[in-house]
Parts: structure tokens; C-alpha cells; sequence
């Protein structure tokens, strides 16, 4: 244990300020375990992961999806998209396996997938898998 937080509510992954621990390097939120009431820091590189799975999701353009497609991927607002392969995973979810390894992501937040300016569908991140 390096400290005491003032709630859970208080911390997003990827939070680097506002920690109120020292460390000789910089410490990041990595995790919240809420039925622990644990944050989880790390340094800079346990932040990033390049494989998540989605939950409820909805298609736009697409009835569902059948095979495997590469598309654009932004898991949060001001996320820039970056490439990833999406895939069907057991009971209606899909897994994204980004390119390259991605800063803070985030279960609760939205994953939107995208092949050009076109909305394929997106749904929310429910267990990195990295």
C-alpha cells in the first residue's frame, strides 16, 4: 500500500496528477477495483493496452458482424483514432485488438469503430484483457 485515496469516484485510469503520493517516477491510475475500493497505480508503460473486449453493442452500419474487420477505433473523445481488428466474442461482445498499444484504456468509457468518416457501430469497454 503506498497511500490513502479520497474515493474511487475521484480517479480515472490513465490520472497522473492529483495522486497525493511521491514516487522517484511519475505514478498513473492503472486500474480501479471498486469492490475493493483499491485504485492501482503504475508508471507510464502499465498504463497502455492494445486489447479489450466491448459490451453492449450497436451496429450502424452493419446487421452484425461476421468475420474479423480492421477498422479505426476511438475509445474515448479525445482519443485519435488508431487502427484495430475487430472480432465477435461469446455472448454478443466483440474484442479489439488495437495495432499498437493505446494510453488509458478504460472500462465504462465508449469504444466507437469506424471505416473512414462511417459509423460501423461501437459499444462500451467492459474488461481490458492486457
Amino acid at each position: 500500500m503506498l497511500g490513502s485515496h479520497t474515493g474511487i469516484i475521484n480517479y480515472t485510469v490513465g490520472q497522473r496528477k492529483g495522486l497525493g503520493i511521491s514516487s522517484k517516477e511519475p505514478l498513473y491510475v492503472v486500474g480501479i477495483d471498486a469492490q475493493n475500493n483499491t485504485v492501482i497505480v503504475g508508471e507510464k508503460q502499465d498504463v497502455y493496452a492494445d486489447e479489450f473486449v466491448t459490451g453492449d453493442v450497436n451496429w450502424i452500419s452493419i446487421e452484425k458482424i461476421t468475420t474479423p474487420l480492421s477498422l479505426k477505433v476511438k475509445i474515448r473523445y479525445l482519443h485519435q483514432e488508431a487502427e484495430a481488428v475487430i472480432s465477435a466474442a461469446d455472448n454478443d461482445k466483440v474484442n479489439v485488438k488495437f495495432r499498437s498499444p493505446q494510453m488509458a484504456v478504460t472500462p465504462g468509457q465508449a469504444a466507437v469503430f469506424y471505416d473512414g468518416d462511417v459509423v460501423v457501430g461501437g459499444g462500451t469497454i467492459e474488461r481490458v484483457l492486457n
